[in-house]
């Protein structure tokens, strides 16, 4: 069958689907392996760009600690992590939290899932266009050993132009189809890897030859020596963002070879390499800069931001040192490009099974992507930057606070979903009661826990940049905003899509409908 739109139509012969209720909707099948997968969940996460932002402000709250907010951040997208996998072997659809929740949950709840993936998804590419552009003037200033290059990333104008062209090249690429995208990414993921692995290498060997330098200690991997649980749940709420976007190994489900098995396969190699990539560079750093406050220390507020700016020439080098540049330049631009798999797929899932409007459940004849859905992800991702930077750079670093909300709502939801999902088949055997029903019970749990938790912390005008409206923290108006404007779009599809909301389309019980051959 090959067809743009898999709805039912008058004349179409309709029956249930044998493999999980799922619809075929066009993709080109058998297109990634387990390896290509996993390189596409690991540029999604963009390791390299996750570090250099994020291991300043980490040490700010929880110090040596740091490695171990590390480990602990992992434990929760690790558990979530089985949630999917055993989900994907069950439903293999690209729709992945929206149509698994639904499954479980009803249309609602699986509504307001799908749309807590779609906006945290649209702010972290806004987020990594701009980041792409900030790399490429730095690394074009160093290159051309030009100041004034390098601060054209500071002329508003330029930047949002420039900004506006990464996210343009990115949907184009990503338009074409998983092929290209995957080789992209080959290219792109190996450049980043090898580059942090010599900088640690580097790092390591040159500990002890600037002041603050430490001897490594186990006690940094202890979580519990982090001195308030204040200070732990900010740093985990830091952590669990650089693990994001793992996930999108199962987004491309129905594009994989054995979509059943390999990306759930794919996503557990994708995290292995992540983790143990951030211990690596968390230990050598650590060692290299110690947490002082002052110069190349880790506690450098003036520094915090970009970690990999400050330490490149010294770690590595003035000639090596570009390397790292040009490694978060790659990190960002990879990652901007795959994020949008994630979110095109679920919007194509959700038109498909007539939770969005149908135009987003076309798929392109020639490249087999859902390409309407690409170019609208692309274009709201520029307006969103655009209106968010023209308006107020505090508004724009208060939309990147806020996302943390958005990836454990939509994360929690997906892991509940798998327990409520195979809770008749639980007590079949220990392992089922493991992995389908403890581990992601669990890490849906502690997920839930740090969602309130930055909730209640996000209500302080002093969270993100300080400001507020009407005595709120402007990240809790814009991370609740964000939520509320779900809801009343949902309400506003139920009157256009009644039979879905009544659960009449995809059902929580029994298989959806899928068109014969």
């Amino acid at each position: 069958m090959t067809q743009l739109d898999a709805r039912p139509q008058a004349g179409d012969t309709v029956r249930s689907a044998p493999d999980g209720g799922v619809r075929t909707k066009g993709l080109g099948g058998n297109s990634v392996g387990l390896m290509g997968g996993a390189v596409i969940g690991v540029s999604t996460v963009a390791p390299v760009y996750c570090l250099t932002s994020t291991l300043g402000p980490t040490v700010g709250e929880v110090g040596l600690q740091m490695p171990a907010i590390f480990l602990a951040g992992f434990l929760p997208m690790l558990l979530v992590a089985f949630a999917y996998r055993e989900l994907n072997k069950a439903v293999p659809d690209c729709g992945t939290s929206f149509t698994w929740s639904v499954k479980a949950f009803g249309p609602k709840i699986g509504w307001m899932c799908g749309w807590g993936l779609l906006v945290a998804t649209v702010v972290v590419l806004s987020n990594l266009a701009g980041v792409a552009t900030s790399f490429f003037w730095l690394t074009a200033g160093e290159i051309t050993g030009s100041a004034d290059v390098a601060a054209l990333d500071g002329n508003k104008a330029v930047h949002i132009l420039t900004t506006l062209g990464f996210i343009a090249v990115a949907t184009a690429i990503s338009y074409r189809g998983i092929t290209a995208t995957k080789w992209v990414q080959y290219a792109l993921v190996g450049l980043q890897l090898t580059v942090i692995v010599i900088f640690a290498a580097m790092a390591i060997a040159k500990s002890g030859e600037v002041a603050g330098s430490l001897d490594f200690s186990l006690s940094w991997m202890n979580p519990f020596g982090v001195e308030s649980f204040s200070a732990f749940t900010a740093g985990l709420s830091l952590s669990i963002f650089i693990y994001w976007g793992w996930d999108a190994c199962l987004s491309i489900n129905e594009e994989s070879v054995g979509s059943a098995r390999t990306p759930g396969r794919s996503a557990m190699l994708a995290m292995v390499v992540i983790v143990a990539s951030y211990l690596m560079v968390a230990i050598a750093v650590q060692m290299y800069a110690g947490i002082g406050e002052k110069g190349t220390g880790l506690g450098n507020p003036e520094t915090s931001d970009n970690v990999f700016a400050v330490l490149a020439d010294p770690i590595m080098g003035s000639g090596l040192g570009i390397l790292l540049f040009v490694a978060v330049l790659a990190s960002a631009a990879a990652s901007l490009q795959t994020t949008f798999i994630p979110v095109a797929r679920t919007a194509l899932a959700m038109s498909a099974y007539d939770a969005m409007p149908p135009a987003f459940a076309k798929v392109h004849p020639r490249f087999k992507t859902p390409g309407l859905a690409t170019v609208a992800a692309g274009v709201a991702t520029g307006v969103f930057y655009t209106v968010m930077s023209l308006v107020s750079e505090n508004v724009l670093v208060d939309t990147i606070y806020a996302l943390g909300l958005m990836i454990c709502f939509y994360y929690s939801i997906t892991a509940f979903a798998c327990v409520w999902f195979f809770r008749k088949e639980l007590t079949r055997s220990t392992g089922n009661l493991l992995v389908k029903g403890i581990l992601p019970g669990v890490g849906g749990l502690m997920l839930t826990a740090v969602f309130g938790k930055t909730l209640y912390d996000m209500w302080d005008p002093a969270y993100g940049s300080g400001s507020s409206v009407l005595g709120m923290g402007s990240v809790f108006v814009i991370g609740v905003g964000l939520l509320v404007l779900g809801f009343f779009l949902m309400l506003l599809m139920q009157r256009r899509s009644p039979a879905f909301f009544r659960g009449e389309v995809l059902t929580k019980e029994t298989p959806a409908l899928e068109l014969a051959d």
